[in-house]
């Protein structure tokens, strides 16, 4: 083996241990932690830090796009269920149980969001969403007035109890069984109050939410 090829796979290893590392250490301390913390935590010098990412921005920019690819690669198997309801199970479950596991997700889709405004990747799961949406409903699983937007604004609730720590998570799927009850169709169901918000609308509402930070 060459040493350029040796370099290139510990560039690679470094990087993979910084994400992961940052990952942990954004959870436990938020996204301004020290980059210095980080560079102990993964075993490198600060240096290395910096020539894997350039800033902390740098940084939370590739988090984020991890976490675009983590719902992509989550795709098929919501998308490739026997019928449309079990998709609508599935996908409240999984994307409720990746938020819960990833509280450092909220600090890093709202920096994301001042940082580049127009950078939208998660708009392109509107069509996906609404089309699962509408098959669960034309099987009469899924209540008719529940729109994409209502799945996502439950998937965050969920995720929410990861604020209560690991310790928490053997018991999340008592609430993910209240949500699900509450989506399927039956008679007697409550009427909405009030129309669903618009998917655009929510999609930057959910990138900007919690309290905003101090200036930097």
């Amino acid at each position: 083996m060459s040493s350029s090829t040796s370099s290139r796979r510990d560039a690679r290893r470094n990087h993979a241990r910084l994400l992961d590392e940052a990952r942990q250490l954004f959870a436990e301390r938020g996204i301004d932690a020290p980059l210095d913390e980080l560079a102990a935590r993964a075993g490198v010098g600060a240096g290395t830090v910096y020539r894997h990412f350039a800033n902390r921005d740098a940084l939370v920019r590739e988090i984020y796009d991890a976490a675009v690819a983590e719902l992509h690669d989550l795709a098929p198997e919501i998308l490739g269920a026997q019928t449309a309801w079990r998709s609508v199970e599935l996908y409240v479950e999984r994307l409720g149980a990746w938020v819960a596991e990833s509280p450092f997700l909220p600090a890093v889709m709202r920096r994301v969001a001042e940082l580049d405004p127009s950078y939208r990747p998660g708009a392109e799961f509107e069509e996906v969403v609404n089309g699962l949406v509408a098959r669960a409903q034309s099987e009469g699983a899924l209540r008719d007035d529940v729109t994409a937007v209502d799945l996502g604004i439950l998937v965050d609730m969920l995720g929410s109890l990861g604020q209560y720590g690991r310790e928490y998570l053997p018991f999340w799927r008592r609430q993910l069984t209240i949500v699900l009850d509450g989506l399927r169709a039956r008679p007697g169901t409550t009427p909405m109050p009030a129309p669903a918000q618009a998917f655009a609308a929510f999609h930057d509402m959910s990138h900007a939410k919690g309290p905003k930070p101090a200036p930097r």
